[in-house]
């Protein structure tokens, strides 16, 4: 399987909804969760991938520390949590069908290198690189073997251990799609370091940038900042209200994504989707700003055959709001233009006043004729 660099397009506007530690071992507490997530993001028309975490527990854990959380040197907290957590392939199988049927991207982030070929197996479209395996080279090596698609966590990662993995993967014109990340769970609001997004779009301009949130005060803030930042997929942990379980303060409900969600939707309307030209000015708005643009009014009684020019425009004339349409205003600037009628003082000076480009050409006459009161 063989993506350009230029097929970046399948990460924009992506959502990636972390699900691997809320299953918790449970098949049907997974596929809750999965159906639960899916519905949430379909009903807010946005594209969503559901990520599981693969590991081979044969060898992922060291013998001597498999099922021992007794003593207190081996009663690792990590180990037993992956260790409560493992499904069988046939299990992961039923939840990856699940999560394309709900109309979702499955997608995983192996933390071996026998994980990565059950993420070829089942043919999952893009792979997660977790932050803590950023200087995994023979994890990376293997990931990139499949030439699918990366994203990749930038944790605590250093400048150089983004350099290397971005120069890496763009050495083998494999998409990678960058995620700022704070790894810390949960993250305080003044822990999030969302300017980081602007670092990696001028440090990484060929890359599209995302951001892996794990904060919990709101779900709207760092989704519009992020947004705004340029920040085109995110990533949160999801969970569900399950008996005999606690909710992470990191994790985020159905009702929570519907709202991070919407965020986004609004976001998109704000920022309005023009970044490279100047947007089109709509009719209603240049309405609204002739209706504040200042009319010229005659400063004292003038006579036809009156030669207007800059020089003696001041002694003649003022300006005043409103402009009332065929009026001349501000705008215009007078090079010798004459008046062809008399003007009394206080009375406007109009197209059909004057002669010149004003009176002659069309589309500047009927300008003029359509705008103000």
């Amino acid at each position: 399987m063989s993506i350009s660099q230029n097929d970046i397009k399948i990460f924009g506007n992506l959502f990636v909804l972390e699900a691997a530690n809320n299953h918790c071992g449970d098949l049907e507490r997974g596929l809750k969760l999965i159906r639960d997530h899916a519905v949430v993001a379909r009903q807010n028309n946005v594209r969503a991938a559901v990520k599981l975490q693969f590991r081979k527990m044969d060898t992922f854990v060291h013998p001597d520390y498999k099922g021992s959380v007794s003593s207190e040197e081996k009663s690792l907290y990590y180990i037993q949590k992956t260790e409560a957590k493992a499904l069988t392939k046939d299990q992961y199988q039923i939840l990856i069908d699940e999560i394309k049927n709900m109309g979702c991207i499955p997608m995983s982030t192996p933390f071996d290198e026998d994980s990565v070929d059950l993420c070829v197996e089942f043919d999952l479209p893009i792979i997660k690189i977790a932050s803590s395996d950023m200087n995994d080279w023979p994890l990376i090596e293997k990931i990139a073997s499949t030439r699918r698609p990366v994203i990749v966590s930038s944790g605590g990662a250093s400048e150089k251990d983004l350099d290397d993995v971005v120069s890496f993967f763009a050495k083998r014109d494999i998409p990678l799609c960058i995620n700022h990340c704070v790894s810390l769970y949960p993250s305080e609001d003044d822990q999030l370091h969302l300017d980081q997004i602007d670092y990696l779009k001028n440090r990484y301009p060929d890359n599209v940038i995302g951001f892996s949130s794990h904060e919990y005060h709101d779900w709207s803030s760092s989704m519009m900042m992020s947004y705004a930042k340029g920040a085109r997929s995110w990533e949160r942990h999801i969970d569900i209200e399950w008996p005999d379980h606690n909710v992470q303060k990191y994790c985020s409900l159905p009702h929570q994504c519907d709202e991070w969600f919407k965020a986004f939707h609004k976001s998109v309307e704000m920022a309005g989707g023009i970044s490279t030209q100047r947007r089109p000015i709509p009719k209603n708005e240049t309405k609204y700003l002739d209706a504040l643009v200042r009319g010229i009014y005659a400063k004292q009684d003038l006579k036809k055959g009156l030669v207007i020019n800059s020089e003696n425009f001041s002694k003649y004339f003022y300006l005043a709001i409103p402009l009332n349409k065929g009026q001349l205003s501000c705008r215009e600037v007078f090079n010798g233009e004459t008046l062809k009628t008399d003007l009394s003082k206080d009375e406007k000076l109009t197209i059909d006043n004057v002669d010149g480009p004003f009176d002659e050409n069309k589309a500047l006459r009927k300008k003029i004729l359509e705008r103000g009161l």
